[in-house]
Parts: C-alpha cells; structure tokens; sequence
C-alpha cells in the first residue's frame, strides 16, 4: 500500500508493487514523480530524511540521511561580509548541498530490486509529455511572477513559457530535467551490474555534469530574499564531499509502542520529548478533542520546542538526559493551568542553552507576517516559503516500510538551472549566523532539519510509517495522529481527518525566524466551546479553516495476519492513498 501527498506519485508507487517490486522500489519511483507533479514542495535539488525497517532486519529502524551540509565556502564571516544578518530564505546562498537524489539511489542500490530507469520511467514521461497543473503550483508561480521576470529570467522561461502564469490543469511540461533523469540512467549503461549502473548513476550527479551545471550557474550574482544580490558558494568540490548515508533511529516507549526518528540534527526527537512530558498524564489530558486536553499538548509542545531550540544541532546534543524519565518529570510540572508566553528551554548539567533572537513578527527584520498560522505552504513575493514538503510512505507484502519526508529545491527556493530543469534548495536558512547556536552556520555541517518521519514498531515488527509536510508543524500534527491512534482507540484515518492545532510560540526554523509568544493556530471543527476556553486559559488563537492543517499520510501493517492499510489527507483534496 502507498500513501502520498499527491494522486500521481501513490498511482505511480502503486504500479511498481503491482509489478513485483517492492517498498523501496516504489517509493523511489514515486519519490522522482512528486518532483515533478510537486515542484512548488520539493525537488531533485533539496533534501530528504527517511526512516524504514525492512522485512529481512525488521526490529531494526533506520534512518535515511539525505540531508546536505553547508557548502565549505559557506562561512559567517562570508555571510556577515556580504551584510546579512540571517541565512536569507531565498536565493543560492541559502543552499545546503543537494541531497535528496544520492540518497533515493543508494536506497534503490542496496534494498530496492528495479533497474534506474525502470523507475525512473514515471517522472521521466510526466516530465517530457505533461501533466496536469496543480492550482498550488500555480497560485504559488504567481505569488513569485515578478521575481521571475525581472530578476530570475531562467525560472520564469521554465514556469512562465508563455509569459503569463499558467493555469490549474494546464499540462506543463519540464524537457530539461526528463533530459537529466536520461543522461543519469545511461551513465551506468556500461556497468555490468544493477548497483554498479546506479552507482555509476550517482557519480555523475556528484561529479560529473550536475554538479558542473549547477557550480556554474550560481556563480552569477542573483536576487535574494534580503532584496539584494549575491553569488552562490556552492561548488563541484562539494558535490562530490557528500555521500548519503543510513543511521540507527533514536526510539521512545510511549503506550506498548516503539516510536522511531531521526537523530538531533532534524527535530524528531522533540516529538519523543512532547510523548515522554504527555506519558506523566492521565489519559484525560491526552484528548486533542478537549480543551484540556489540547491546552496540556500545547503547553507540552512549546517545552519540547525550547529544548528543539536551545540543544538540538549537527552537534553532541544530550538525547540520552533530554529523553530521561527524570527530565520529562522536570518538564511535566512546568505545566500549569495558564498558557505560558515564556521561552522556557530546560536545564542540562554541564551543556549552555542557546537562546536564540526572539523576533516578533512585526520587527523591521520580519516582514512575513502571512506566514503567522500557516498550515498550508505559504510564498511570499520574494521567494520565500514556509511549511513547504510534500512526503510518500510505502509497505509491500513482504513487510518492509519506508515513510520519507523530501523537500527543499522549491521552484521558488533559487533561479532554474537551464540545463537541468531544477533549481537548489535553501536549507541553510535554518542556521544562525552565531557561532554559540548548536545549528550555527558551518562548513560541513548539517542544518537542523524540520523533516521528520516517523515509524512505529510494536514486539518489534514494524507497524506503521507516517509523515506530513508542514515545517516547524510536522511532529506537532504527527503528535496528535500518535495520541488519537496509540490512546484514543482512532483509526488512521480518523485520527488524519480529526481536528489540527499547533503553538507558534517558539522560533520558526524559516526565514525571518520569528514567533508570536502564547501563539496557537486552530482549525474551526475544534469547536467554539473549545476556542474559547483555550483562549480563557491564556493562548492567543488563530483560528484557520475547518480544514486547513497538516497533510498526514500513513501505512501500517498486521504483524500478527499481515493485513495492510493506509491512509491519507483530504484537506487540499490532493493526498491519495491505495493498494490491494
């Protein structure tokens, strides 16, 4: 079974299972897909973070890292000398090194079975002969039009061929990458093995003409978010640093379940910090339905968030005290019956918190007050995005899942490479220009990712993967999926279309990183009686549309019979789940 952010990518997964391949198989090929059919959300030059367990190995989660470090040019002496003051949101210079392609292939190389071009085959014919035009990705060439046509004239000859923004359901098409996902396959075409074809694949995206493309490209000074002009950092010699790479998970017990993220340098394991605060309550306090309930989760959010913010890095980050039994104690009794305003990270023996800037969003300096509440991707003029990932999970009869959140590489992140069809990504915006921060910008370093999928393992069988794009929202939408399945006896499906919330009371990872202290985003079905006592106790509501936040999808797997099931969004009418 398939579950996705878009019809055509499960469709396409789908196929691939229907044809004897299997998860890791299908995910790649619908992977490559949302490319194509989503490149307002993610693209071949952004990043990834996977987590899966396969049927030969199942008690053993792991993650997949295709998160790129900053370039080694990208210093904050070099980002202070061009006078910026934060990683811009938009623009070369907020490029991490791609990572998302390496690792779909040395996935598909060591547990996929299908040749490259096999499953390449679907985005490679989206990409040449067409396909229909969401009205995200249109609203979304709009909101950019003007930054195309005077300042990035290569992305407005891609996304604007006609001069004019085109339509939802037009048929787009984007030759230059169907091009590269070519000349990628045949550069394997004279290995005389299947991982030695998809090898030789991955040396010409990090060596050969990709990376020359893309190291040339950005070398021209160009618009950024900041309003002003800068060359990129990247180069070949970065391309061909980085290899994608597995990990182990970092795991929490919560109710009989084993739940499995990434480590510290992505935000998963402040989800792990919100399930060990939340397992000190009563079941009472763990209804999203409830104005306690959703007080004490927001309340338990922002405490999870602080710490996100003052420990988590590309650094040492001390998971083993921040997920102690001890510490969670420490935490809960912070909790009151009032909503907290306060920045509030905890205390480690022997570690400084960071304390990052706490811009509101009407400072000078953030000037996307629009962003405040975003449930659904949100683009500003300038080219700067919030929320913005599409994700895809997978679980074949065998019994081996995968759930992977990509992103990053938006059609609006940079100008469009001509040759290649794509532009790079701007990950490095979640790093601080100060060297004291955990996720402070340095050369090979990796930013502080928001994607964060998640896999869940009962007696250790794997028995659900699940995701959501959103940013800073996802493991907070991931959170109440989790307490309505795990304690509220929901179905996946109901636990997706149940009411969302967030806080926005910390530092957002994206550019201008602001917060609205006391801040939460509500959708309307969480009721008035609701809205109004969480108000009363103190949180400064937003109420969104009814159906408006998180995009979730899911699949999850019987160990004991075997059975299959998958679910997936219906808000934007756009997720799509399938299998038999």
């Amino acid at each position: 079974m398939v579950a996705s952010t878009h019809w055509i990518a499960t469709a396409a997964a789908q196929a691939v299972l229907e044809r004897g391949g299997n998860a890791f198989d299908a995910a790649t090929a619908g992977a490559f897909v949302l490319h194509v059919v989503e490149p307002h959300l993610n693209g071949p030059g952004g990043d990834l973070v996977g987590i899966f367990a396969t049927a030969a190995d199942p008690t053993r989660p792991l993650v997949l890292m295709g998160q790129g470090p900053a370039p080694h040019n990208a210093t904050i002496e070099h980002f202070r000398g061009e006078g910026l003051d934060l990683v811009p949101g938009a623009g070369a210079l907020a490029a991490a090194i791609p990572g998302a392609v390496d690792a779909w292939l040395l996935l598909l190389r060591d547990h996929g079975s299908w040749e490259l071009g096999e499953v390449f085959a679907f985005a490679r014919d989206y990409a040449r002969h067409g396909h229909p035009l969401l009205g995200r990705v249109s609203s979304t060439i709009a909101a950019v039009s003007e930054l195309f046509e005077t300042h990035w004239p290569s992305s407005a000859a891609l996304w604007m061929p006609q001069g004019r923004v085109p339509q939802a359901g037009d048929l787009v098409v984007n030759p230059a990458y169907a091009d590269t996902l070519d000349r990628l396959t045949d550069a394997g075409r004279h290995a005389d093995s299947r991982e030695g074809r998809i090898d030789a694949a991955r040396a010409e995206w990090s060596t050969g003409f990709v990376a020359e493309a893309a190291a040339r490209f950005v070398r021209d000074k160009h618009r950024h978010s900041s309003g002003t002009d800068h060359a990129g950092v990247i180069d070949e010699q970065d391309f061909a640093a980085f290899r994608a790479s597995y990990e182990p998970a970092v795991t929490l017990d919560f109710r009989g379940v084993t739940v499995a993220k990434s480590a510290a340098w992505g935000q998963g394991p402040a989800l792990l910090q919100s399930l060990a605060i939340l397992d000190g309550f009563d079941d009472e306090r763990l209804d999203p339905s409830t104005a306690l309930g959703a007080h004490t989760i927001l309340e338990a959010q922002k405490l999870s968030l602080a710490d996100r913010e003052a420990y988590y890095g590309d650094v040492e980050v001390p998971l083993e005290y921040l997920l102690s039994a001890g510490y969670a104690e420490e935490r809960r009794a912070l909790i009151t019956d009032r909503a907290s305003s306060e920045f509030r990270p905890g205390s480690v023996p022997g570690v400084l918190a960071y304390h990052p800037p706490l811009r509101m969003p009407s400072d000078p300096t953030g000037e996307n007050d629009e962003f405040a509440g975003s449930g659904e991707p949100t683009v500003s003029p300038a080219g700067v995005t919030a929320g913005d990932t599409c994700h895809i999970d997978v679980v074949d009869a065998w019994g081996n899942m995968i759930s992977v959140t990509p992103s990053g590489g938006w059609l609006q992140s940079s100008p469009t490479i001509p040759e290649l069809g794509f532009c790079l990504g701007s990950r490095l915006q979640m790093m601080w220009l100060d060297p004291s921060s955990p996720s402070a910008l340095v050369p090979g370093r990796r930013p502080r990712t928001t994607l964060t999928p998640t896999l869940l393992l009962r007696d250790g069988h794997p028995i659900a993967a699940l995701g959501t794009p959103g940013g800073d929202q996802q493991d907070q939408w991931q959170l109440l999926y989790l307490l309505r399945t795990l304690v509220g006896g929901y179905s996946p499906q109901e636990a997706i279309d149940a009411p969302a919330f967030h806080t926005t009371s910390f530092p957002e990872s994206f550019w201008p990183r602001t917060w609205e202290p006391g801040g939460a985003v509500v959708e309307g079905r969480v009721g008035a009686d609701v809205i109004a006592e969480l108000r009363r106790r103190g949180h400064r509501i937003t109420v969104a549309g009814d159906w408006s936040l998180g995009r979730l999808s899911s699949v999850g797997r019987d160990a004991s019979t075997g059975l299959l099931t998958a679910a997936a969004n219906p808000r934007g009418a756009q997720g799509y789940a399938a299998g038999r």
